[in-house]
C-alpha cells in the first residue's frame, strides 16, 4: 500500500497503525486527543480513569508487536506481581483454589500507562505519523473507500487525503455507520444488551501496613437476596492502589467519598475497607456508566466498499468489568495481519476475509460476557439458543472453580482469552465439574 489511514489512537487505532506500518509505505493515525497521554486520561477515553485489566492475551499480543514490551513496562514503574497475593471472592467467599500462574509476569497498570507506552512504542516506527485533528468523512468511488476527509487541529476547513485502505478504531461512538448510510451503503447491523453498570473508582497510596492487597476481585451474584456488585484492587504503577466498587441499573455510585467508603465497608471484604479507611486517597473518587454492550456485525453485510476495515470498541464492545476491550483490540490487529499477509484485492474486494475473523473474537468475547449479565435481574434479552442448559453448565464450572485448581486453569484461560469458550465443552472438563458437584465427599465439596 502507498497509504493507511487509521481513525483514533487508542490502542486499538495504534495496534492497526503497528501491524501497518509492515503494509504500506505511509501510515497515518488521525487522532482528536493530544499526543502527551503520560499525565492522565485523555478525554476522548472517558473512561479511562477507571480500572483496566490486560488480559494475558492482549499481553502476549502486545509483546508480539512490540518485543520487550513488558520489560519496558516493567522498567517504567509497572509493578512487578508477587506470588501468592491475588484473591477471588465470590458472594463473600474467598476462592481455595489457587490463582492460574501465567507464564510471565501480568502487566497491572492503570490505562493511561498502558496507553502512552503502546502510542510511544508506534510512533516510534518511521512511516508512521499522529495527525492531531477530527475525521469528518469518506470519500468513496467506485465500490471503494478512496479517501478520507478530516479537520486538523485548531483548523476550520476539512482537508482530504488519498488512502488505499481505512481503519474505523473511533470506539462505540463510531460514525461510520452514518458516513456509509449518507453515501447509499449500508450501515452493519447493531446488537445490544443492556447493562446499566455505574462505576466508581479511587486511588490510594500503598501502603503494607494497611493492607497486603495485591489483586483482588470480589463478585456478589444477584439472587436469594443478593443485589449484584463487583469490586476490585489492583495494585499499579508509582506505588499506588487503584479500587473500584460497581452496581447495576439503579445501584449507582457517587462520587461522595463517603459514599465510595460506605460502600467498601458494607459490600466487599475486609481488604476493601481497610484500603478505603485507612490508606491515603489520591484524588477524588471518579465515576463512569456504560449503558449497555453492543457489536456491529459487519460480517452479515451483503454490501461493503473495500478498503475498509474496523477494529476495537467501533466493532463491539462488552461490560467493562470482564477486561475484554483492550485485549480484543490487541487480538483484532493481528486479525488484520493475518487478512494482509493472505495477500487481499484491496482496491477490488471488500475484506470479508478481516471480518470474518474478527467474528470469531466477538463471538468468543460475546459469549463469556453477555452469558454472565443475563443473570442480571434488569436485563431481559437477547437470550440466545440453548441458554438455560449452557447457564447451568457455566454456573456449575464457576463453582467448581473456586475449590478445584484444574477447572480454574481451564475456566481462567477461557475468561482471559487464552482459549476460545468451546475448550470448556470438552468431556473431561464436564465430568470433573459435575462429580465435584455433586459427589460430596470429595474434597472440594
Amino acid at each position: 500500500m502507498r497509504r493507511a489511514v487509521v481513525l483514533g489512537g487508542s490502542i486499538a487505532g495504534l495496534m492497526a497503525a503497528r501491524v501497518l506500518s509492515d503494509h504500506a509505505e505511509e501510515v497515518l493515525i488521525i487522532e482528536r486527543d493530544p499526543s502527551e497521554v503520560d499525565v492522565g486520561p485523555r478525554p476522548g477515553v472517558p473512561q479511562g480513569s477507571q480500572v483496566h485489566a490486560l488480559l494475558p492475551a492482549g499481553q502476549a499480543q502486545l509483546e508480539r508487536w512490540f518485543p520487550g514490551f513488558a520489560k519496558q513496562a516493567f522498567a517504567a514503574g509497572a509493578p512487578l506481581p508477587t506470588g501468592g497475593t491475588g484473591k477471588v471472592f465470590l458472594n463473600g467467599v474467598l476462592r481455595t483454589a489457587p490463582m492460574s500462574r501465567p507464564q510471565v509476569p501480568g502487566l497491572i497498570t492503570t490505562r493511561p500507562f498502558l496507553e502512552a507506552l503502546v502510542r510511544k512504542r508506534t510512533l516510534a516506527i518511521d512511516n508512521v505519523t499522529l495527525v492531531p485533528g477530527r475525521a469528518e468523512g469518506l470519500v468513496l468511488d467506485d465500490n471503494r473507500v478512496a479517501a478520507v476527509r478530516y479537520v486538523p487541529d485548531g483548523g476550520t476547513e476539512p482537508v482530504t487525503v488519498t488512502t488505499d485502505l481505512v481503519v474505523d478504531a473511533m470506539g462505540r461512538s463510531s460514525r461510520l455507520g452514518d458516513w456509509l448510510d449518507s453515501s447509499g451503503w449500508p450501515r452493519p447491523p447493531m446488537r445490544r444488551m443492556p447493562i446499566k453498570l455505574n462505576y466508581a473508582t479511587a486511588l490510594y497510596k500503598r501502603d503494607e501496613q494497611v493492607s497486603d492487597a495485591w489483586v483482588a476481585v470480589a463478585q456478589t451474584t444477584p439472587g436469594n437476596g443478593r443485589v449484584a456488585r463487583i469490586g476490585g484492587i489492583n495494585s499499579v504503577e508509582n506505588d499506588q492502589w487503584i479500587m473500584l466498587v460497581a452496581g447495576y441499573d439503579n445501584d449507582r455510585p457517587s462520587r461522595d467519598a463517603d459514599d465510595f467508603t460506605n460502600r467498601c465497608r458494607e459490600h466487599f471484604p475486609q481488604e476493601f475497607r481497610d484500603i478505603a479507611e485507612h490508606a491515603q486517597r489520591i484524588g477524588d473518587v471518579v465515576t463512569y456508566h456504560q449503558a449497555d454492550s453492543r457489536r456491529r456485525d459487519f460480517h452479515e453485510l451483503d454490501r461493503l466498499p473495500a478498503g475498509l476495515v474496523a477494529a476495537g470498541d467501533a466493532v463491539a464492545s462488552f461490560n467493562p468489568i470482564y477486561g475484554q476491550g483492550m485485549t480484543s483490540a490487541a487480538l483484532h490487529a493481528s486479525c488484520l495481519s493475518a487478512y494482509l499477509r493472505s495477500d487481499p484485492a484491496l482496491r477490488d474486494e471488500p475484506a470479508r476475509a478481516y471480518f470474518e475473523q474478527v467474528r470469531v473474537v466477538v463471538d468468543a468475547a460475546w459469549q463469556v460476557s453477555t452469558f454472565a449479565d443475563l443473570d442480571l435481574p434488569h436485563v431481559d434479552g437477547p437470550y440466545p439458543r440453548g441458554y438455560r442448559l449452557i447457564r447451568w453448565f457455566g454456573n456449575l464450572l464457576f463453582r467448581a472453580s473456586m475449590t478445584d485448581g484444574v477447572v480454574n486453569d481451564r475456566l481462567a484461560r477461557v475468561t482471559t482469552m487464552l482459549d476460545h469458550p468451546t475448550a470448556l465443552a470438552r468431556p473431561s472438563t464436564l465430568w470433573r465439574a459435575v462429580r465435584l458437584r455433586f459427589l460430596p465427599w470429595t474434597s472440594a465439596w
